[in-house]
């Protein structure tokens, strides 16, 4: 999450109270620098106010505000991660049968000095990217992709670390036609067997199928304002109310944040945001 909102259009709506504040702050930094003078008790007042309100504000979140969260335009993505965690990350393309799909990233890297694979989703940064990764829903070309790495992993040793972020597998009639269903499950069921350690994490939507594609490994941890369901709430809404303005609803109903399912036992960690 940005620490300022520089567009309020960054702003999600609970997260209002923050924007005003930081409005003010902004205000008498420029009065200050225009007029000559000292504001600066005001202004730490103020930033120590804008704390307290991000507190409480983050302190008893709703489920559907945590899928907010999850989804929000300037959320780190899996790209993000890489580059400032696995700076020697070198991808590898192509699932060895159809194309390639940039929805899914993939490639050995190094964690500190631990050599790893990396499986990764990537929705996008900006419209360009985000059309080209197909918005993070993955083609069955890239869950094979995920598996051959992984199968590559297995036979050098590798521990493998998988970043979820999807609302789910592509569903169109051409991902149907070249084996979506079959992919995953194939996935399910090698992960399930490969003998190398998998660490898996939810970074922002793990979603049905398209997140347990690369999901099944030995530790599961989500960041904090992440969600793992099923189902995204709008779809759960519309087919238990056939109203998607139901959506908070559904997210209650559904459990699907960080803490909720660590203390179902789903998930074995949540990483502090």
């Amino acid at each position: 999450m940005p620490k300022t909102f520089q567009d309020r259009n960054d702003y999600l709506p609970f997260e209002r109270p923050i924007v005003d504040i930081e409005q003010k702050i902004r205000e008498f930094e420029t009065l200050a620098a225009m007029n000559n003078l000292d504001f600066s008790e005001e202004i730490a007042g103020l930033h120590r106010r804008r704390m307290e309100i991000i507190r409480e504000i983050f302190r008893e979140l709703t489920p559907w505000q945590h899928v907010e969260l999850a989804r929000h335009p300037r959320r780190p993505q899996a790209l993000d991660y890489i580059e400032r965690i696995f700076p020697s990350f070198l991808e590898l393309a192509g699932d060895k049968l159809y194309a390639d799909d940039p929805a899914i990233v993939t490639g050995p890297a190094l964690l500190g000095d631990m050599k790893v694979m990396l499986v990764a989703q990537h929705k996008g940064r900006d419209m360009k990217e985000s059309i080209r990764c197909n918005w993070g829903s993955a083609h069955p070309e890239g869950y094979r992709k995920a598996l051959a790495k992984m199968q590559l992993a297995e036979k050098f040793k590798l521990p493998i670390v998988s970043l979820i972020d999807t609302k789910g597998a592509y569903p169109g009639v051409d991902a149907e036609e070249r084996g979506q269903a079959l992919a995953i499950a194939l996935n399910l069921r090698e992960m399930a067997l490969l003998r190398t350690p998998i660490v898996c994490v939810v970074l922002s939507e793990g979603g049905s199928g398209g997140a347990l594609g690369i999901g099944v490994g030995d530790h599961l941890a989500m960041m904090e304002n992440a969600y793992y369901s099923v189902i995204s709430p709008e779809g759960c809404a519309a087919i238990l109310w056939k109203d998607a303005s139901k959506a908070p609803d559904a997210a209650a109903a559904l459990k699907m944040t960080a803490a909720d399912l660590v203390n179902f036992g789903i998930i074995d960690a949540v990483i502090p945001e």
